[in-house]
């Protein structure tokens, strides 16, 4: 493995970590700047892998939370209702990342121009949804009711075209359906950790046969990357999303994706 290699893994660990709970497109971003930089996996495993990092980091940040919902499981009836919306929500991104694993892998996620088109438009629907005077009846995220949970999955699937971005998509539909700004933000983040595990083990067994030693090291990388970065910007995001909203990552996917659209268009 190279430096330029090394580097490259680094930086998109960062990347991955800065972005994945924001709504921006943490793929997207990671599938951009690999085009950009010349940095190529195999099966495109290293983009998914890393995320791991990013799991980590949000188990830790949670981590008395989902103690106490463990704890509380056997006699509690609203743990109980949590997990199961959870895991309800979950579901449809189980049976679309199955069936569609091959044609998002090499298709989707080899189409530069697609992931900056769903990058802008993914910001005006922030902006637009952001703006809206939208009446607020869920302001806890660990009491959402299984159905609005299971429609919450069922928009998650729409992350499956890179651009478009899983948190993104959560969010957008926990608000649509009355959860306040913090608390959409928050099911998002309860969410990730199964989606992003099952999308983890699931690419990791697709591509056994394509890891090598090169790749485990450049994962490696990524992967701390990735924690640390994540680390840092869970809790900034709570705060921020309570105190301004999204407007602002719906700005900054127009001007990305706009600048990657006429780079493309450029030759790069």
């Amino acid at each position: 493995m190279g430096d330029s290699t090394t580097i490259a893994a680094l930086l998109l660990g960062l990347l991955e970590g800065l972005t994945e709970f924001i709504p921006v497109s943490s793929t997207g971003h990671i599938l951009l700047a690999g085009h950009f930089l010349g940095f190529n996996s195999a099966g495109k495993t290293f983009e998914v892998v890393i995320q791991l990092g990013a799991i980590v980091a949000i188990l830790i940040v949670y981590f008395s939370r989902l103690l106490g919902v463990a704890m509380a499981f056997p006699t509690d009836p609203a743990a109980r209702r949590f997990v199961w919306s959870v895991l309800l929500a979950f579901l449809p991104a189980v049976v679309i990342g199955v069936l569609g694993h091959d044609f998002i892998k090499t298709v989707l996620f080899e189409t530069p121009m697609l992931i900056a088109i769903m990058l802008i438009l993914g910001g005006f629907v922030l902006i637009f949804v952001d703006r809206m005077n939208l009446r607020i009846t869920h302001d806890d995220a660990m009491r959402f009711p299984p159905k609005m949970a299971l429609i919450i999955g069922v928009i998650q699937c729409l992350a499956m075209i890179p651009g478009v971005s899983r948190s993104g998509a959560t969010i957008v539909g926990g608000m649509l359906m009355g959860a306040g700004k913090r608390a959409a933000a928050e099911f998002s983040f309860f969410l990730s950790m199964p989606t992003m595990a099952g999308a983890f083990a699931y690419d990791l067994y697709k591509n056994r046969d394509v890891l090598d030693a090169g790749a485990i090291n450049e994962i490696a990388i990524g992967f701390i990357a990735a924690f640390v970065a994540a680390i840092l910007v869970v809790n900034w995001v709570l705060g921020y999303v309570s105190r301004n909203g999204y407007a602002l990552f719906g700005w900054w996917r127009i001007i990305i994706g706009t600048a990657a659209m006429a780079a493309l268009l450029a030759g790069f």
